[in-house]
């Protein structure tokens, strides 16, 4: 593919004029056999680019150790699909990348110091983000357009502006590691309007982002940055979802005129989002601006392309709006794919989380509980128990807790604190001097945006009862990257968490939508791949499940339930409910 260069307030490629008509689609949140689809209806609305993000805590879970490429991760391969379509690619490599996407992409492992700076110059944060960068680079220089790829572009950081850090020595610092691992295409920056002076540096091209006000917006961006071409490199079309609130959408018409406004200035667009995807497993993300906010499962985002990369009526709005700009290609879009409809799945096995805990992690010891960074774990829960003192009534109270604990007295349930309320406090009885006490801690996805960044999971600090430490903790994580070794059996189980396990059988595999009425909150997967979160607080009430999950024949379905559930049944049906609008 040909090079972008910057002529004047142009771009141009191989010589000639290009406005960049992109959509942002992060391979991470989409099953590896839909990326071709996803591409091809990328460029059938009008699309000669996509952007896409770099999740740092995937490719590099473990400190030391090497990239994961593979499968979901393959990156390469997401590349050479896009560019087979035809299609630019504009990378975002982070390393903190935002996307209300677990701590932004940053591994949990940077937390393990409890004084690294983040997304500053601190050796601490530089000299991992060097090393990442050293491994990272090298495998997408042949990928580049100066090189025959696809990749026009690269992105310098993400909003640094709205941190309130200015560091510029960091970014400069970043910039130098580009260019050092060979990105020899243009490097750009985006923030918000308010944020351009603070988060760009004087010989890397700025971009703005904004959801409306494109004009105004856009002459923001051009005080700023007097000469060079305007970009809004983030044109916000929808919206995400919290546990708890409504389900974000955005009228077509509006956001559609909103496209037409950007296109007719000029100015180059990516699309925030083309198609959102899912956080799949435990990789969502969460605010924090006062009150904790975890972000739901499904990156719907309310998208041209929703969660099942169908088109939706923005789709065909957008791509009317950019036929004014651009030659549309000549091949019809296709219909909405074919989705699966097969309720009452029965869940007949069943397994205590806590009576099997010590076959899914090993426990650690200490004189207090122990963070799940300082367990070396990214993701899901850590079992602590300890004994209590003294029988009779009393008060447990929590320093913290990130992010909700539920609390068990001899393996019976007593209550739950959670985060997102400031609880700390709980009032128990302690049948006996030596009874058994367990907090079962959730991490619902560490904090992405903001000054939260430094957001370690498990129980902080000391924790009482009726006024006495506790100490002699034992801290067990649970990951559950795998239930390989969970033991299920019919029947009953103990009160408290468990999984449920079903089987059911499909002909003819497609996309479905798994429903779970009666249910209250925890985890699923079917044949082993994690769909993410559950949660009767809502708004959303289904999880996507890819076609590609599922197999001809018989497959499984596992859910953790973390409270309890009177029929144990499953139903997936032929449509999401995402919840009501907000």
């Amino acid at each position: 593919m040909p090079e972008l260069t910057i002529s004047g307030d142009e771009f141009r490629l191989g010589g000639e004029p290009l406005q960049i008509i992109s959509g942002s689609l992060h391979y991470f949140r989409v099953h590896p056999e839909q990326w071709a689809d996803r591409l091809h209806k990328a460029r059938l609305m009008g699309l000669n680019t996509v952007d896409v993000y770099v999740p740092w805590n995937l490719h590099q879970p473990r400190r030391d150790g090497p990239l994961v490429l593979d499968g979901g991760l393959d990156l390469p391969r997401f590349l050479d699909l896009a560019a087979a379509e035809g299609l630019h690619v504009l990378l975002r490599p982070g390393p903190y990348i935002c996307a209300e996407w677990e701590a932004g992409g940053l591994p949990s492992w940077l937390l393990a110091d409890p004084d690294i700076r983040l997304r500053t110059a601190d050796p601490a944060y530089l000299e991992p983000v060097a090393a990442y960068f050293g491994q990272l680079l090298p495998l997408l220089r042949d990928h580049l357009a100066t090189r025959g790829g696809p990749v026009i572009a690269v992105q310098v950081e993400n909003e640094y502006g709205a941190s309130g850090l200015g560091d510029t020595a960091y970014l400069e610092r970043l910039v130098a590691l580009l260019r050092e691992g060979g990105m020899d295409v243009p490097l750009f920056t985006s923030d918000q309007a308010d944020d351009l002076a603070d988060g760009g540096l004087p010989d890397v091209l700025r971009t703005v982002n904004f959801s409306g006000d494109a004009t105004a917006k856009l002459r923001a961006l051009r005080k700023q940055q007097p000469s060079g071409p305007l970009m809004c490199a983030e044109f916000w079309s929808g919206w995400f979802d919290r546990w708890g609130g409504g389900h974000g959408t955005r009228p077509a018409a509006d956001k559609a005129a909103t496209l037409d406004e950007i296109l007719a200035c000029g100015a180059s667009v990516n699309i925030y989002m083309l198609h959102g995807g899912t956080n799949f497993g435990f990789t969502n993300g969460a605010n924090d601006k006062g009150h904790y906010r975890p972000t739901v499962t499904s990156y719907d985002y309310d998208s041209p392309l929703d969660e099942a990369g169908d088109p939706t009526e923005k789709f065909w709005r957008f791509r009317d709006t950019i036929a004014a700009y651009a030659p549309l290609p000549a091949e019809p879009v296709p219909p909405a794919g074919r989705k699966l409809g097969l309720p009452g799945i029965a869940l007949t096995e069943r397994a205590s989380l806590l009576a099997q805990a010590a076959r899914l992690g090993a426990p650690r010891r200490a004189d207090r509980p122990l963070t799940m960074e300082e367990l070396g774990q990214d993701f899901g829960f850590v079992l602590y128990e300890t004994v209590l003192p003294a029988e009779g009534p009393g008060t447990l109270r929590l320093s913290g807790v990130r992010d909700r604990a539920q609390v068990f007295v001899d393996g019976q349930p007593v209550g739950t604190l959670e985060r997102e309320n400031h609880e700390r406090a709980l009032g128990l009885r302690s049948p006996a001097p030596g009874s058994r006490l367990a907090l079962l801690v959730e991490n619902q996805g560490r904090v992405n945006y903001g000054a939260g960044l430094r957001d370690w999971k498990g129980l902080e600090g000391p924790v009482s009862f009726d006024g006495a430490e506790l100490t002699d903790w034992s801290s067990t994580p649970l990951p559950l990257t795998t239930l390989a070794d969970v033991r299920f059996g019919e029947g009953a189980v103990e009160a408290g968490p468990a999984f449920h396990r079903g089987t059911f059988e499909v002909a003819d595999p497609a996309d479905t939508y798994l429903h779970l009425p009666g249910w209250s909150k925890g985890n699923a997967w079917i044949n082993g791949f994690a769909l993410g979160r559950y949660w009767s607080r809502g708004p959303q009430h289904s999880l996507y499940v890819p076609g590609p999950v599922l197999r001809r024949g018989v497959n499984e379905i596992v859910l953790l339930e973390l409270h309890g559930v009177h029929t144990p049944v499953a139903h997936l049906r032929d449509r999401p409910d995402l919840g009501p609008a907000e």
